[in-house]
């Protein structure tokens, strides 16, 4: 067998690892395939996901069940408006003798094996914490008790309070642009599966919805590894390169490249970002996606199915339109689809 059969072979056992890692986590999240799918798509392509949707649409309950089949430690913390950095960090408390003592927190003690942080209304938290979990996300390090903790497999998970406004504390930009998706969670449409959530007794105890999932359907310590390779071996063509390039160039200056939108002045809505690093967290979540389609090679719809989720947030319109939240962005990025020719 060659080096070349050797390869592929282990990435189609990877694949149907990953796929059976998604049926798995469909056994806890009733009608959620699109986002357990890019869910799966930022884990193989090691990056943070914030999640948005509204309360009590199973955000919690999908990272658990993630995390249960992705093995590794589970750490969640909730945002609170006098939160420090220092709570993620240590913990402080009166020993038998009555005198203080200064711990590392078990998010520290366990950062060899923890493979999933969820961080609950991180809107909640003051920016001070921000920067840390900024440095968390881009290094996967933490400095603390004269040592530097390495998080080799951490990936962050976070999602925001957007309905109550008061004592919260916007991201910004620059905290925003580390996470590699934002992925919405919406409560389902079809009536037979609101129906089951509703009535069935199953849908109404997380843990043991949480149990049924299968732990560790593969080593989470070897994602990193796995995760290059995908990177390496998924090519992408000349005609698909040119095909994201102009799509970066109508995000960029969309009345250049004639997209139209009724109600938004396009040849001023857009002041910044769309940046190199934006595009190039595009095109790797784009491999994932080909690979887990079981294609060596970058189709026009790879691109497509993760543009808004990966690009949307990394945009910065005028503040006229900011006002409106994150949907004339999102109309932007689906109107480009429009203007630009699929390759």
């Amino acid at each position: 067998m060659t080096e070349a059969q050797k390869l592929n072979d282990i990435l189609e056992e990877w694949r149907e690892r990953a796929l059976e890692f998604e049926r798995e986590v469909g056994k806890a999240i009733l009608g959620q395939a699109h986002a357990v799918r890019l869910l799966t798509i930022s884990i193989f392509a090691r990056g943070h996901v914030l999640l948005e949707g509204d309360v009590g649409v199973g955000k919690t309950t999908l990272l658990r069940a993630a995390s249960r089949a992705l093995g590794g430690d589970f750490s969640r913390v909730e945002g609170t408006v006098d939160m420090m950095p220092t709570d993620i960090v240590y913990n402080t408390y009166l020993a038998d003798d009555g005198r203080p003592r200064i711990e590392p927190t078990a998010m520290l003690e366990r950062s060899d094996r923890l493979s999933v942080f969820f961080f609950n209304e991180i809107n909640r938290a003051r920016p001070q914490v921000h920067s840390l979990l900024l440095r968390l996300m881009a290094e996967r390090t933490i400095s603390a008790f004269n040592r530097e903790y390495r998080f080799p497999y951490l990936q962050v998970f976070a999602d925001r309070n957007m309905i109550e406004r008061e004592e919260t504390f916007e991201l910004p930009a620059a905290a925003r642009d580390r996470f590699l998706m934002e992925i919405a969670i919406a409560a389902p449409e079809d009536d037979v599966v609101r129906k089951q959530l509703i009535f069935d007794p199953k849908f109404q105890d997380a843990d043991a919805l949480i149990a049924e999932v299968r732990p560790g359907v593969f080593d989470y310590r070897a994602i990193p590894a796995l995760s290059q390779m995908v990177q390496d071996n998924v090519s992408a063509s000349d005609a698909l390169q040119d095909y994201v390039i102009r799509l970066w160039g109508a995000l960029i200056d969309p009345g250049h490249a004639g997209v139209s939108l009724p109600d938004i002045d396009v040849s001023n809505v857009v002041k910044g970002g769309a940046s190199p690093r934006g595009l190039a967290a595009l095109t790797r979540a784009a491999r994932v996606r080909a690979w887990l389609e079981g294609r060596s090679y970058l189709v026009p719809e790879d691109v497509r199915s993760i543009f808004v989720e990966v690009l949307a947030h990394r945009v910065f319109v005028d503040p006229i339109y900011a006002m409106r939240g994150d949907e004339p962005v999102k109309r932007l990025c689906r109107a480009v689809f429009e203007a630009i020719p699929t390759p």
